[in-house]
């Protein structure tokens, strides 16, 4: 098992046109083994919740539950293997987590797969099942409505997403027919997840999940004045992951990509 641990991240978001912008903003994350949640004394649970509500379909008993079933549609079994999640807490009864990562070992704690699950400001999440090389590189086509002003179909994301260590640095990018791609990425410094190592970053950072959802919604709303144009809500993808026909054409093709995976490790 591994001690939960604490990122001071900075997340940048750029984006290169029609309309050019790019900012940055501090928050903190949470690095946790889904084996050993972090054990707070009585006050401090409301700076940092875990529910199994809060990912894939919300009704798996636990976060670790929600990530085997989902990996189960897909063919994969951990057998017990350890799996390492970064997320944001839920904070005085409010998450919001753009982005989630999964990484899933097996029981001789080999990474097997990566899980990157996606939250949208519409309460709607999706998740990507990936073969990262040993760079940590994946690719997949974009399955999911995220941003009021990129389109689902002809996305493709290129993340690298390591495994953290005493650094964290992940970076999703969108490339669109014909159009200069998004970038967004986070880099931090590992914490103690401590009692005092919260109390801390709660203080510089306070309300964090609120403080990332009203930035996003405060950055769009500037785009839309300034032009963007807005493309319609697709449902599209938008499922709870782990069901319905995203699973199913995703398991059809999970062996093919652990396939591939394997030899670009090799």
């Amino acid at each position: 098992m591994n001690a939960p641990a604490l990122y001071e991240c900075r997340i940048r978001h750029v984006r290169h046109g029609p309309v050019v912008n790019d900012f940055t903003y501090g928050s903190y994350l949470w690095l946790v083994d889904l084996d050993d949640l972090p054990r707070l004394p009585g006050p401090l649970r409301l700076l940092a919740g875990f529910p199994a509500a809060d990912h894939f379909s919300g009704r798996d008993g636990s976060v670790r539950g929600g990530v085997e079933r989902f990996l189960a549609a897909h063919g994969i079994e951990l057998n017990g293997g350890r799996i390492l999640t970064l997320t944001a807490a839920r904070v005085f009864g409010y998450v919001f987590n753009p982005l989630t990562v999964h990484w899933c070992h097996d029981a001789d704690d080999r990474l097997v797969c990566v899980v990157a699950e996606v939250h949208n400001t519409y309460g709607e999440r999706h998740a990507y099942l990936l073969f990262p090389d040993a760079e940590g590189r994946a690719q997949t086509d974009k399955d999911f409505y995220v941003s009021p002003f990129l389109p689902i179909e002809g996305g493709v994301y290129r993340m690298r997403l390591p495994e953290p260590g005493e650094r964290l640095s992940l970076s999703v990018r969108l490339d669109l027919p014909g159009a200069a791609p998004f970038v967004a990425s986070v880099h931090g410094v590992r914490r103690a997840g401590t009692a005092s190592g919260l109390l801390r970053l709660a203080a510089r950072y306070p309300l964090a999940p609120l403080a990332v959802a009203a930035r996003i919604r405060r950055q769009g709303v500037a785009l839309f004045l300034r032009g963007l144009p807005v493309v319609p809500r697709s449902h599209r993808g938008n499922l709870r992951a782990g069901s319905g026909a995203a699973s199913a054409v995703a398991g059809a093709t999970a062996a093919a990509a652990r396939e591939g995976c394997e030899h670009a490790r090799r």
